[in-house]
């Protein structure tokens, strides 16, 4: 039940979250403009905008804008993901060329170690 509750979700979400839909609702937000315009009451034209107009309409509208910043924030987090991987990749290569560097120098330093011993033992003799 939980999955079908969802997709119906999904569903309904995807399709309130579109321009169409909010050209929709403002459609059916009209066809009351003509009776509150009659009405000649501050209130009820003020009602007509504020709970009509704004509510219905500007829900889409928001829904719309939410799903575009949304996709760009998706697509920012993309590029720094991408990035971080490059820069983890760049890091552990030169990780692996101070590796080799070090073990270099460890050979040298101990042929180093030799040769003085080797020298030392010929100064001795």
């Amino acid at each position: 039940m939980k999955r079908f509750n969802l997709f119906i979700a999904k569903k309904i979400t995807s399709g309130v979250a579109t321009m169409w839909c909010a050209y929709i609702f403002a459609a059916i937000a009209l066809i009351s403009l003509p009776k509150a315009l009659q009405s000649g009451d501050s209130i009820v034209i003020v009602s007509w905008v504020a709970q009509t107009f704004l509510q219905l309409v500007l829900l889409s509208i928001i829904m719309v804008g939410q799903k575009v910043q949304s996709a760009s924030v998706e697509e920012k987090i993309n590029e720094t993901h991408a990035a971080s991987l490059a820069e983890f990749e760049l890091a552990k290569e030169a990780r692996g060329f101070a590796q080799s560097e070090i073990a270099q120098l460890h050979e040298l330093s101990k042929n180093m170690h030799i040769l003085i011993k080797e020298v030392e033992a010929k100064l001795n003799n």
